[in-house]
């Protein structure tokens, strides 16, 4: 049930305690700006949603093949890989989703988010994913919950010095499958940080921190490709 007078909860946000800066409207800044997704089926979702309405994107919920028809660009957030995986299938966005990722659609995956799009993973179970990012990559590679921490990281192409970020029960990069995969950061010499063609993808969350670079620079590229 929904806190009285308040909107349908939004996956990732407090039920009490709400922060009061933008209430989850799907409008952007403005009319012209680039329309960013943010796949709303499990994760981080508002933290996403908020980061990307602060870098000037209009940003919306992704549930739907019509959501997904809407975006020039989709971050799929943190969260829990094998959940968003099967509610991809279940929503019957997984092949939507895919196809618009081969076709160049900007996309943007975080923790879970890059374990959803590597092609490969170090364990010994298959998941649903959409498989386009040519990585194999190792869930809870960091360890778990207890394990998670914050650092000041270094990251290709970003300015500014170096990124606060969180690493929650993170992965890693164990193998870098394709020539024009390029990695933008390392933890221990393990790539957390992948581009190929027009996807990024990091181990961390960028989205809770309050360092809102990486949102940005993927907004701009959005805004260039639509």
């Amino acid at each position: 049930m929904s806190p009285p007078g308040s909107r349908a909860w939004t996956p990732g946000e407090r039920l009490v305690g709400r922060v009061a800066s933008w209430d989850g409207d799907d409008r952007g800044p403005a009319s012209d700006a680039p329309v960013v997704g943010v796949l709303a089926l499990q994760g981080d979702v508002l933290e996403h949603l908020r980061a990307l309405h602060r870098c000037g994107a209009q940003a919306i919920r992704v549930r739907t093949p019509a959501d997904l028809a809407r975006v020039h660009g989709l971050v799929v957030p943190g969260g829990e890989s094998t959940t968003i995986g099967r509610l991809l299938e279940r929503f019957g966005l997984m092949g939507p989703v895919r196809g618009r990722i081969v076709a160049g659609l900007p996309t943007f995956g975080t923790c879970a988010g890059m374990i959803v799009l590597s092609r490969e993973l170090d364990q010994e179970f298959d998941q649903p994913r959409l498989a386009t990012l040519g990585v194999r990559t190792r869930r809870n590679a960091f360890g778990r919950q207890v394990s998670s921490f914050d650092v000041s990281l270094d990251v290709k192409g970003i300015d500014g010095g170096p990124m606060d970020v969180a690493f929650i029960r993170a992965p890693w990069v164990t193998q870098v499958l394709d020539d024009d995969v390029d990695v933008w950061a390392e933890v221990d010499g393990h790539p957390v940080v992948v581009a190929q063609r027009a996807m990024l993808a990091t181990s961390f969350h960028p989205e809770i921190t309050g360092d809102d670079r990486l949102h940005a620079w993927f907004v701009e590229q959005v805004r260039a490709a639509a």
